[in-house]
């Protein structure tokens, strides 16, 4: 299944909802959309979601809090988010302060895709297989 919506593509492989930034500046004008498709995803109880930032060299901070919520949103129902591959400026200005090191970050969507079928490869938010309470 593929979806065009503006500058967001939605993929669905298998059971892996795969969004696609496709913004090289991603700022709070897209970021409602970005809350919307997630959301929607985590309402249809899709619990392994990808989001792709590879085309994004920058990323403003209400952005990056939608992808943060987001996590704490599907955590609570056993999920995950994964990205792939910020651009390096962005990992080392949100580096600093911590913000991606509760993502998992993949160097491609297949690298990401894959990740799914390691136990144990979790999230920030979850412990042992479990959601924990946020």
């Amino acid at each position: 299944m593929r979806a065009v919506i503006e500058n967001f593509e939605k993929l669905l492989v298998n059971d892996i909802v795969i969004e696609v930034v496709n913004l090289t500046r991603a700022t709070h004008n897209e970021a409602d959309q970005l809350k919307k498709n997630l959301d929607e995803s985590i309402e249809n109880n899709q619990k392994k979601i990808i989001v792709d930032l590879s085309h994004c060299e920058f990323i403003d901070p209400t952005f990056l809090g939608v992808l943060v919520l987001a996590l704490k949103s599907i955590a609570k129902i056993g999920g995950d988010i994964r990205l792939v591959k910020p651009d390096q400026t962005l990992k080392d200005l949100t580096g600093k302060n911590g913000t991606l090191n509760v993502f998992n970050i993949y160097e491609s969507v297949d690298e990401a895709v894959k990740s799914f079928e390691i136990k144990g490869d979790q999230n920030y938010y979850l412990g042992n297989g479990a959601p924990l309470l946020i």
